[in-house]
């Protein structure tokens, strides 16, 4: 069974009705924001009442700034939480990160330098070395030796002397 596609006109009225639909939930969203916005100020702040007198203005003015004071260090509480939640949360991303150990190792490309050429990149470009790896390697000098022929000897003479019980006992004795 091959599923039957949908024309473009039909899909056109499904996204016009899926996107009114949405709209409409926005609008009741926001009506419900404000609501909520008017009832929390009427019942944390109640209506401003001014007295006629100076003193009583000055003691208005001092109760707010207490409610000001408490409603700030309240707010610095928060914020201070909030940033080491935060920074908590950076922290067990980081270690999940580390656990997953999903780094991948760039490839890394072949670049072809002569030995001047990085030398040149490492010292900038206004040191000019030139190097010879073969001049400053150490002359070695090749000694030739000479083994006597009393040291080499015949050598099916080592053989017969060491045959037997007699030549394994003169062979421990001579290594020790």
């Amino acid at each position: 069974m091959s599923e039957k596609k949908m024309t473009s006109s039909r899909r056109h009225h499904l996204k016009s009705l899926v996107l009114s639909i949405a709209f409409g939930l926005m609008d009741a969203e926001a009506k419900q924001l404000v609501a909520n916005k008017e009832a929390h100020m009427n019942e944390h702040c109640p209506a401003l009442d001014l007295p006629g007198s100076m003193q009583e203005l000055q003691e208005l003015c001092k109760k707010l700034n207490q409610q000001i004071d408490q409603v700030d260090e309240e707010r610095y509480d928060l914020e201070s939480k909030v940033a080491k939640s935060n920074k908590e949360i950076e922290d067990l991303k980081i270690k999940v990160v580390d656990l997953q150990g999903k780094f991948k190792k760039p490839a890394l490309k072949k670049v072809r330098m002569s030995a001047d050429a990085m030398l040149q990149a490492l010292l900038g470009s206004k040191h000019k070395v030139s190097m010879d790896l073969r001049a400053n390697l150490k002359q070695v000098k090749k000694e030739v030796k000479e083994e006597s022929a009393e040291q080499v000897g015949d050598w099916r003479k080592n053989i017969e002397d060491k045959a037997g019980m007699d030549g394994r006992k003169k062979m421990f004795e001579s290594e020790a």
